[in-house]
Parts: C-alpha cells; sequence; structure tokens
C-alpha cells in the first residue's frame, strides 16, 4: 500500500506525524494533503530500511526544502570527491540529493552515494541507459523500451526514493522544433536524449507510451516520480514558448494519471525565466496540476551570471519560493562552466537555503520568521554563542569575525567601540 493511498482511507502514517510536529501544522491536515497529492513524503523505505533516512514533506503549506545535485561526469570521474560533496551536502542542510552521475560505474556510484547521504535520494535513469547502450551498441538511438523501464526498476530495487522521469515530451513537440526556433534548444540531457530517440525511430517517446507501467513499478516501491521538464527553457528568450507550455498541459495529464493509481509526484521546472514571469510561472504549474508539488530549477533570471549563478539562481529562487514552489534545485558556481568542487556544491547549497527561507517568509509567514527574530534577539544582545549557532555556516562567519585578530569587546570590528548596543547599553543603564 502506497502512503497515499493510505491518506486516501483516513490512515496516519508514523511519516505523517514527524512532518507534522517539524513543520507546526495540524498532522490531519498534512493527511488530507498528501491524500489530495498536494504534499509528497519521500522515501522508498521498503528498499532503505537499513539506515536513518531525514523524513521531509514537500508540497502545499510547508517549508520551502532544497535539492543538491552531485555525481560524475563522463571527463571527470571522481568517487571520493563525489562522496565528499555528499557528506558536505548532508553537514550543511540538504534535503534531498540526486545522482547525476554518467561516467564510471554508474551503478557503484549510485549504491555508495546512498550509502553517504541520509536524506531522500534520486536519480535520473535515462543517463544510465544511454551510456550504457552506447557501450553496448554503439548508439543510443538504439536503446529499446525494455532499456529504459529495467533502468528504473534497477533503481527501485537499489532504494532510490525519487527519480526524474521525462515522460512529459511528446514525438509531436519534438518534431515541431525544425519549424518552431529557439534561441537554446532543448537543454534538457533526458529531453535531448529523448529527442533524438524519437526522430531517429520515428516513435512516440517511451515513458510517454508506457506510463501506466511505470506507474505500476513505482507504486509497487512506493517511490515519487519527478516528471521532468524536458523543454524547460535554456534562455531567458525562450521562456513560455510553445514548447515550455505544451509539455506542461502534457505534464498535468500524466499528474491525473497518476494520483488515480496512487502514485505520488512532483513536477520539475521551469530554467531560465525573467524575474516578472517567475511567480506567474509558478500559478500556471500549479493551476495545471491541481497544487502538484513545484520543484523548480533555479530558476535563472539571466543569462550572463556565469561563475556567479549560485547567486542569480537565488534571486530566482526567492521569487519561486514566496509564489509556492515547493523544491529548489541549487546551482553552484559552475554551472555551465564545469563540474562543480565541494566548497562549490556547498556555495551552492547555502545560497538555496537563504533563498528558500527568504520566500518562507513571504509563503508561510511567522512559521519562518520565528527564526529571523531570534537571530534579531542574539544581534542586540551581542550574544555570539547564539548568532553561531543559527548561521548556515558557522565556522565560516567565526573566521570573518576574527579575520583581523581575536576581538577584544563584544562588538566586531566593524564598529568596535561605536558598537551602536555598546553605546546604547551606557546609556540605557545610566553609564558616564
Amino acid at each position: 500500500m502506497t502512503v497515499m493511498l493510505e491518506a486516501k482511507e483516513g490512515k496516519i502514517a508514523e511519516e505523517m506525524k514527524i512532518i507534522a510536529e517539524k513543520e507546526e501544522l495540524p498532522v490531519d491536515l498534512i493527511r488530507r494533503r498528501v491524500a489530495a497529492g498536494r504534499i509528497i513524503i519521500p522515501g522508498n523505505l521498503k528498499r532503505r530500511d537499513k539506515q536513518e533516512i531525514k523524513i521531509i514533506g514537500i508540497g502545499e503549506g510547508l517549508s520551502t526544502k532544497v535539492n543538491v545535485n552531485i555525481g560524475t561526469s563522463t571527463l571527470v570521474v571522481n568517487v571520493d570527491m563525489e562522496v565528499k560533496k555528499a557528506e558536505l551536502a548532508v553537514k550543511y542542510g540538504t534535503d534531498t540529493i540526486m545522482d547525476l552521475s554518467t561516467g564510471g560505474d554508474l551503478d557503484a556510484i549510485r549504491r555508495k552515494l546512498m550509502e553517504v547521504a541520509p536524506v531522500p535520494f534520486g536519480t535520473v535513469p535515462i543517463y544510465q541507459t544511454y551510456i550504457e547502450v552506447a557501450r553496448k551498441k554503439g548508439s543510443p538511438v538504439h536503446m529499446t523500451e525494455d532499456d529504459i523501464l529495467g533502468t528504473i526498476e534497477k533503481h527501485l530495487k537499489d532504494g532510490v526514493d525519487f527519480m526524474t522521469i521525462h515522460a512529459g515530451i511528446r514525438y509531436e513537440h519534438v518534431k515541431k522544433l525544425r519549424t518552431i526556433k529557439r534561441v537554446a534548444g532543448i537543454v534538457s540531457r533526458g529531453g535531448a536524449i529523448l529527442a533524438a530517440w524519437m526522430l531517429y525511430n520515428n516513435q512516440e517517446n517511451p515513458l510517454y507510451k508506457n506510463w501506466d507501467y511505470v506507474l505500476e513499478l513505482f507504486q509497487e516501491y512506493d517511490g515519487i516520480i519527478s516528471i521532468g521538464d524536458a523543454l524547460r527553457p535554456g534562455a531567458i528568450h525562450d521562456a513560455h514558448d510553445y514548447f515550455q507550455m505544451a509539455e506542461m498541459v502534457t505534464v498535468a495529464e500524466l499528474v491525473k494519471r497518476a494520483w488515480k493509481q496512487n502514485v505520488q509526484v512532483m513536477v520539475e521546472g521551469p530554467g531560465h525565466v525573467p524575474l516578472n514571469e517567475i511567480a506567474e510561472n509558478v500559478r500556471i504549474q500549479k493551476a495545471l496540476c491541481n497544487g502538484a508539488p513545484y520543484y523548480v530549477l533555479g530558476p535563472l533570471p539571466t543569462d550572463i551570471a556565469a561563475g556567479y549563478d549560485h547567486i542569480a539562481s537565488a534571486i530566482g529562487a526567492t521569487i519561486a519560493s514566496a509564489a509556492g514552489a515547493d523544491l529548489i534545485c541549487y546551482l553552484t558556481p559552475a554551472e555551465h562552466l564545469g563540474l562543480p568542487n565541494p566548497e562549490q556544491v556547498k556555495e551552492g547549497l547555502i545560497a538555496s537555503k537563504i533563498a528558500a527561507h527568504a520566500g518562507d517568509i513571504i509563503k508561510i509567514g511567522e512559521r519562518a520568521k520565528k527564526l529571523d527574530l531570534e537571530m534579531s534577539i542574539a544581534r542586540r544582545n551581542l550574544d555570539w554563542k547564539k548568532m553561531y549557532s543559527m548561521m548556515y555556516d558557522p565556522e565560516h562567519a567565526k573566521a570573518i569575525r576574527e579575520q583581523f585578530g581575536p576581538v577584544g569587546l563584544s562588538s566586531c570590528t566593524m564598529c568596535g567601540s561605536l558598537c551602536v548596543y555598546i553605546i546604547l547599553d551606557k546609556f540605557i543603564k545610566g553609564e558616564d
């Protein structure tokens, strides 16, 4: 029985109680929204029962969560580095991790990363299918439906909690790429793989065609489908064009079919989107998909921030979070440039966590703002122990405060003895 079916039958799972306590919400509200598909609880606990998995909820009325992507590339295969990234991501508070590996022993890498990452863990199985078919048959266009579906089932058996499944891109969409031009074309790797397959074989997307069977697999393992945004815009000039919107309409259909089979889903999007269109994008997705959780990459509101895309992404993510996005996929300073190193993973994660919280101040209000109140009181009291405990990276903050040597006062070195709280404290106490 899936979590969604349990919720529909009025049963309250232990995970729902944990989420209700964390989020300070009534447990029956959580249950009702899980039943309606508006909250998902990622956790392939049938397979990942040997370790403690972080229990989280993603969806309506909950705090915005953050995902970290890690994994090897075809050019850089350093498993130890990927393990370090996973460990850093967990240390600095990621809610989920996705393994996007394309180089090396993909099965071994995935299993190793899951061992060191006790958080909901996601993959993109079409990558592995592409790599393995290319090795065996000389070209990935020779993938069969069984190749694709077999990889999905293998990941589920390994205990993967959620997977990006690019079922929304249709053959009719791909054919129109020949006549309707895009600035950036298809920037999704999964989308490009499937588009090439469809054009070569003159057939419908096998994931769309076999959607009912995909649902059967995820129903068996109670995994979560993250419906991929294969036609997301890779340039702000492509935002909300025919391709993005056509795919979203198909995705809305797939969401409804998944719910009928009691399979939990979330929807991915939107890529590169101008700042003034981000909130509207979230509203459109929520309306079309009946409130299904929205997992956003970025969004990136500009195309010229390479080297600092984690900052550009945080700007877009703040708007998306405030508008109702549920899960933020971080970007690192290495986006558009190369595979990120561990420090860049940390920078990207913290930038996205700041963005998610800033959005939550608008989206969930006082439940988020109370943290800011605690920090402000600690600052007013010059309570550095408390301040450090609330910071995203206490070690980094302490190093900055002491970068010119030990601080002799309770203030920082910016104001020193002219710290407003030191000055006011003397007068309030009546000292000369």
